[in-house]
């Protein structure tokens, strides 16, 4: 049974936080929406614009964004859910540090954690 909360052919917005990008923001790891592609910050991030972003859109099911890691998160039932492959990339670069992006990240960084 196809799941309307997600499209797998929407590729992600591009390589690092939307929000934090457009605001000089950092984060510590990325999450993709599952319905249109945004990539937002993780909820430990200071941002927390993944979270954000399904609370304002109801696009309620993430996917992680990080190397190695497919797993997704549906942030109506606050569970794991498990999704089909979504379009490529499935993450960002792996030469992309974490946390990112590289010269914003403060240096007492994990400080600022949630």
């Amino acid at each position: 049974m196809p799941d309307d909360r997600i499209d797998p052919s929407v590729p992600p917005s591009g390589t690092g936080c939307v929000e934090c990008l457009a605001s000089d923001g950092w984060w510590l790891h990325l999450r993709r929406c599952a319905k249109c592609g945004h990539v937002g910050c993780c909820d430990a991030s200071p941002s927390q614009h993944a979270s954000g972003h399904a609370q304002g859109s109801g696009h309620s099911v993430i996917r992680s964004f990080e190397p190695g890691e497919d797993w997704f998160w549906d942030f109506s039932a606050q569970q794991f859910y498990e999704g089909p492959a979504l379009a490529a990339p499935e993450y960002h670069p792996v030469d992309q540090p974490t946390p990112g992006p590289e010269g914003r990240v403060p240096p007492d960084w994990q400080r600022h954690l949630h």
